[in-house]
């Protein structure tokens, strides 16, 4: 799809009868009440149906310069492991207090078992959808480096992905764990990151159970496949992407064309500093402030954050707005934490309070 014809940057939304804004203060949340939905989350079933990844972390302290070369030698202290991409969807929800239903595959080297290790903690995780493949996990090693007292900051990164391709059958697989889960799962996620697990067939499964159940779509590189879709959640730079257009384009008039474009029941942006911008089919349109400090601590994984937490409030019971509402307050909590974080009931609860 390729929007023409209008590239000002007006306050309006052009070409859409009917058409009405709020611009929302996160003060305010209009239909139910939050604390209330967020004690729901606990216990709602949620399938996660992706790439399901490891972020390692290897924390140093630089100490001299190199006599090999002119880069500074950092001497190690730690290493984390945490479950990345659709991993880190589950890991915030598991932290939100859902069951989760992963689906997804998992190497059989050593960090598989790490992750396979992380995910055994909890009681309220099923695992019999994490299958395991011959091969090596994805993996994104970041390190940091800092001296003792100070914020250690991202030098690297590696990645190690051998673009494995699944087969046929093991495809298989998971579109029938999806068709099984159907019966009981309150909402599914599809968490896409371009490593291979989500395909046509995969969406297409997804497509139909949109039309009974809540579906939320999250992917880096082939959004337009998700038409048909409960909501999507695409930060700025891939709506505009999916628009076929530059960003002098209104971000308005692009999310609404969008909506409709993509047949959906709502498209959620998320713009950084920005705040957010949601589009609920049937014309009404909200802009949604950044919760908390616009001076953030770490990105990554965000958008993970954002998509577990809609996915949630829709389960609990809430409308898109309230469920973008909620959604803004916990992506305020997670980017003024440092690496692949999560947020708690508590601490959800405890930020939307501050702005009561």
């Amino acid at each position: 799809m390729k929007i023409k014809d209008n590239k000002r940057q007006d306050s309006r939304i052009q070409g859409v009868k009917g058409s009405k804004r709020n611009r929302s203060n996160p003060r305010i949340l209009e239909s139910s009440n939050p604390i209330t939905l967020i004690d729901r989350f606990k216990g709602k079933k949620i399938c996660v149906i992706g790439d399901i990844i490891a972020d390692v972390y290897i924390f140093g302290k630089p100490y001299r310069l190199s006599r090999e070369a002119p880069v500074v030698v950092v001497k190690y202290e730690e290493e984390r492991l945490y479950p990345g991409s659709a991993g880190n969807t589950i890991n915030n929800l598991l932290a939100l207090g859902a069951s989760v239903y992963p689906v997804g595959f998992i190497g059989d080297d050593e960090i598989g078992n790490r992750l396979i290790k992380f995910f055994s903690r909890f009681k309220t995780l099923d695992r019999r959808g994490l299958m395991c493949h011959k091969g090596r996990t994805v993996t994104k090693t970041r390190i940091l480096a800092g001296d003792t007292h100070t914020s250690k900051q991202q030098i690297i990164r590696i990645d190690r992905d051998d673009g494995r391709q699944y087969s046929q059958s093991e495809k298989a697989m998971l579109v029938k764990k999806l068709k099984e889960m159907s019966h009981y799962i309150d909402a599914f996620i599809i968490s896409d990151y371009g490593h291979g697990v989500v395909d046509e067939e995969i969406i297409h499964c997804m497509r139909d159970l949109a039309k009974k159940k809540i579906v939320v779509g999250d992917s880096r590189y082939r959004l337009k496949s998700f038409k048909g879709m409960t909501i999507i959640t695409p930060n700025e730079s891939e709506a505009y992407s999916l628009a076929s257009v530059d960003e002098s384009y209104d971000i308005k008039t692009v999310g609404t064309r969008l909506l409709r474009f993509m047949d959906l029941k709502a498209l959620l942006i998320t713009r950084g500093n920005k705040g957010m911008d949601l589009f609920v089919k049937g014309g009404r349109t909200y802009e949604i402030p950044i919760s908390g400090k616009d001076e953030v601590t770490d990105v990554t994984g965000a958008g993970d954050t954002v998509c577990a937490t809609v996915a949630l409030s829709l389960a609990s019971g809430a409308d898109f707005y309230t469920a973008s509402q909620i959604a803004n307050f916990a992506a305020g909590v997670v980017v003024m934490k440092r690496g692949t974080a999560t947020v708690s009931p508590e601490e959800l609860k405890r930020a939307i309070e501050i702005h009561k």
